[in-house]
């Protein structure tokens, strides 16, 4: 492959992001080599998602402008991968109306991108290889990270929830967790090459450690990586509110390493949709998990999901989610129309909202949000924080971007050769997702 280049373009979640990561270093370990550019690449690979609508229609549509790149470049290998594949009837149309696509492969076997590549130079046909089944967890597949200071590390995979909107349970398969020795020596890896801030992916962490087959909780995971030398920030994503145990609020209070803050999805503030969302939880016992959080790690900063329009969504239950989020106060929210995924049961369900009231609804609660946010946010004006610099403003390239133990994105003038340091910022102006400020 010497010489050959490649792409990768990468819809969805963190966790598609670090199956991108390691889909590269394979590639470069086949001695691909990079590029932007996909008029000049060999490679081009889609790792898709499937739980926005948005999403799979963004894949067609790139897919389809392709078609003219392939008859140019007939030698171009087009591969589709990630969380759509792992679904029949997306498969079927990619099978029949993208028919210049040549591998197309799922989740569960990334490892074996090399053999599906040889056996594609071998037909000359298209290669279709899906693990329907995904329970083995394969390890020692390494990782070509984005970045050379903070790093993506799975913890487990799968989700048994079967929350009635959602497809991944159906993409991703069952829950199972890693070893915690082989996340342990991953991290302990990254801490010698110089990784400062580590983020543990799991459809779900609060349910870590139950398929390990003996007493071992994400509590007491935080609580090792905590003890590695080198690490200075460990982030976790996402918490399920019904798994949320004291045992966790506890370690999370204690241990200097773990951020000030929690992304907790509620989806709705409604116990009527929450119910048919099969959530397992009330409204009630959010706000009580909530307020529990507050007590015992009083400047936590909290972020969620919320999703709009869910079939059966009256009004008053759309209102009783306005005044959750009132009560809560939320520092940031990812928030969705609800989207038709077929497969999922709320895809069946009657009363689905028409798109106009969706829009009408989601703007309401766009209009209750921004001012909470900058509310939020407005505590930290004229306080000095530190910030782990990410990378140059996409906006000013004078102006430097990184974050908070907070998780609040901060602007500031320096040098870029700062990125990948931790500095002192002191904050001079507020907006409702971002602090500015200068360096002390």
């Amino acid at each position: 492959m010497k010489n050959k280049k490649y792409t990768i373009i990468t819809y969805g979640c963190q966790m598609n992001e670090h199956d991108s990561e390691k889909i590269s270093w394979i590639l470069e370990n086949m001695g691909y080599e990079w590029t932007e550019n996909k008029e000049e690449s060999d490679f081009i690979i889609y790792n898709t998602c499937i739980v926005r609508q948005n999403a799979e229609f963004k894949v067609y549509g790139q897919l389809g402008a392709l078609k003219a790149l392939k008859r140019r470049k007939p030698n171009l290998i087009l591969a589709v991968c990630g969380c759509m594949m792992q679904h029949e009837k997306a498969r079927k149309v990619i099978l029949t109306k993208y028919r210049h696509v040549d591998i197309i492969f799922g989740t569960g076997n990334i490892h074996k991108l090399p053999q599906l590549i040889n056996r594609y130079y071998q037909t000359n046909k298209t290669v279709v290889d899906i693990v329907e089944d995904n329970r083995e967890i394969v390890e020692d597949i390494e990782a070509n990270r984005k970045y050379t200071f903070k790093a993506y590390v799975n913890i487990m995979y799968g989700c048994n929830n079967f929350c009635t909107y959602c497809i991944v349970p159906y993409t991703r398969g069952r829950e199972r967790s890693r070893e915690p020795e082989y996340i342990i020596n991953e991290i302990k890896g990254l801490a010698k090459e110089g990784y400062k801030e580590i983020t543990l992916l799991g459809q779900n962490v609060n349910s870590y450690g139950k398929t390990l087959g003996y007493d071992y909780s994400f509590a007491d995971l935080l609580k090792d990586v905590n003890k590695i030398e080198g690490i200075k920030r460990i982030r976790f994503m996402t918490s399920h509110p019904k798994d949320l145990s004291d045992e966790l609020i506890e370690a999370m209070a204690k241990l200097d390493k773990v951020c000030e803050h929690l992304h907790l999805p509620v989806q709705s503030g409604s116990n009527n949709i929450l119910k048919k969302m099969n959530r397992k939880y009330t409204r009630e016992d959010y706000l009580r998990l909530i307020e529990k959080i507050r007590k015992r790690i009083p400047n936590i900063a909290i972020s969620t999901d919320i999703i709009v329009g869910f079939p059966g969504e009256t009004e008053e239950d759309f209102n009783e989610t306005l005044d959750l989020v009132k009560k809560v106060r939320y520092d940031a929210a990812f928030t969705f129309l609800y989207s038709i995924r077929e497969g999922t049961i709320a895809a069946k369900m009657e009363n689905q909202i028409p798109d106009e009231v969706k829009h009408e609804r989601f703007q309401r609660l766009l209009d209750t949000l921004y001012p909470i946010f900058y509310e939020q946010n407005i505590k930290f004006e004229n306080k000095i924080v530190e910030v782990l610099v990410e990378e140059v403003s996409k906006n000013n390239e004078e102006v430097l971007t990184g974050r908070t133990s907070h998780g609040k994105l901060v602007h500031f003038k320096a040098n870029k050769d700062l990125i990948g340091n931790m500095v002192n910022v002191k904050i001079d102006k507020v907006k409702s997702f971002t602090l500015e400020g200068y360096i002390i």
